[in-house]
């Protein structure tokens, strides 16, 4: 059989469930994914030298990492033609580029030091996202950042914060889409605090002056993420879920962010997501692949990664959650963490698209739950790959199994030349 034979009887055998594969395919055409510039270089960025500090870690040494923002654009530009469906690019602060002979401090960015990145992102028609980058720095104060008891640390890191606001409408304007501009801090501590309270209450009041800044609500949607513990914080961390959750709830413009990694091992954000957007009109999403502890390996179409997509489809949150990669293997080739990344979250979508959700929801309100058990089973043997093969075909990229001898062949070419 042809491939769209294959996809014609796919498409008749979904049918038989009420799905519409072509409309599913259709919708996902227009859904944005971020995809995470920090992939393409171990997080180092552009604007320090020397190992990363302040709760980040990566593990790895494969060569053919991306040296200068040349070389990290042109390996982003090698994924994102391997990847289906839309995209908008997703920057950290340390990769601002800067002119020869000029450096300034992170408290002090403009607009200027991303003019490259942004016309990068137009001529490929994609949006921007942005983080300020409280990491990797020697204004870190014995680990701290907005939570700094230190005023004049504190104060750096506000005005860091201020200058992405500013940063972050200048993307929204330029690509006519919405910057969602992330706030994450590693603060916190190794050992039991004698203060848990305090630190947050400096923390509170840290983005609540950053947050002063004047911006279009339109086109900025700042967030805040949480995170339960990191390297050299184990004990505890200022940005808890509860701190960013109840921080969001009561600021208004302000989203909950959750990373998939942030958690507890047994804690599942697939569960978190509908719980969120019973009370948020909008949260934000950071998909990663946690393995004992956010280790921020590359996304796979796991069982997690499938319940989250479904539950951002079955609960109409394609248009409320903002969905960004992030995640950094150093130990493989980091063209295709990113493909590989990318194109299994578009399968999660795709997956879920691909399911009938009220009919599937009708059965466990009537509580027919044998029917709901046989009708779920039934629809993980449905010949979802010609589906997938069948969207690629049409949004002109390869298909499994052939876009990877692209990758080789750019690492024979490029990557393994480098010095």
């Amino acid at each position: 059989m042809t491939q769209k034979e294959r996809y014609e009887s796919a498409k008749e055998r979904y049918g038989l469930f009420g799905v519409d594969t072509e409309r599913a395919i259709a919708r996902l055409k227009e859904i944005p994914v971020s995809l995470h510039c920090w992939q393409g270089d171990d997080v180092t960025g552009f604007d320090h030298e020397g190992p990363l500090t302040g709760g980040i870690q990566t593990t790895g040494n494969y060569p053919g990492k991306a040296k200068t923002p040349k070389e990290l654009m042109e390996d982003m530009d090698r994924a994102l033609k391997l990847m289906p469906g839309k995209k908008k690019l997703n920057l950290h602060a340390s990769y601002a580029i800067f002119e020869e002979g000029e450096r300034v401090d992170r408290n002090k960015l403009l607009p200027k030091h991303f003019a490259k990145w942004v016309s990068f992102a137009k001529e490929r028609q994609m949006g921007i996202d942005f983080n300020p980058t409280f990491f990797s720095h020697d204004k870190i104060k014995d680990g701290q950042t907005l939570s700094s008891p230190d005023e004049e640390t504190r104060k750096f890191w506000i005005e860091h914060g201020k200058a992405c606001i500013r940063i972050s409408e200048y993307f929204a304007r330029e690509t006519g889409i919405p910057c969602v501009m992330n706030i994450w801090t590693g603060d916190g501590y190794k050992d039991i605090p004698a203060d848990r309270m305090g630190p947050r209450m400096r923390y509170k009041d840290a983005i609540e002056q950053i947050l002063s800044e004047p911006f279009d609500k339109n086109l900025v949607k700042p967030c805040v993420e949480s995170k339960v513990f990191g390297i050299g914080v184990e004990s505890y961390t200022a940005g808890s879920a509860e701190f960013t959750l109840s921080f969001a709830a009561t600021h208004e413009g302000c989203l909950p962010l959750m990373d998939n990694g942030h958690y507890h091992p047994t804690e599942m954000v697939s569960d978190k997501i509908p719980a969120l957007l019973c009370f948020y009109p909008e949260i934000a999403l950071h998909i990663t692949r946690p393995v004992r502890w956010d280790s921020d390996h590359v996304v796979l179409f796991d069982d997690e990664t499938r319940e989250m997509a479904k539950e951002i489809v079955r609960c109409n949150g394609l248009e409320r959650v903002y969905m960004a990669l992030d995640y950094f293997d150093a130990g493989i080739n980091r063209v295709a963490a990113w493909t590989v990344g990318f194109r299994s979250w578009q399968k999660a979508l795709l997956s879920a698209l691909c399911m009938p959700h009220e009919k599937l929801r009708r059965l466990q309100d009537e509580n027919r739950m044998t029917e709901l058990m046989i009708m779920q089973e039934e629809l993980k043997i449905c010949p979802f790959g010609d589906i997938w093969e069948e969207y690629c075909r049409q949004c002109g990229v390869a298909f499994d199994g052939e876009w990877f001898l692209e990758v080789k062949k750019y690492e024979e070419e490029v990557l393994l030349k480098r010095k």
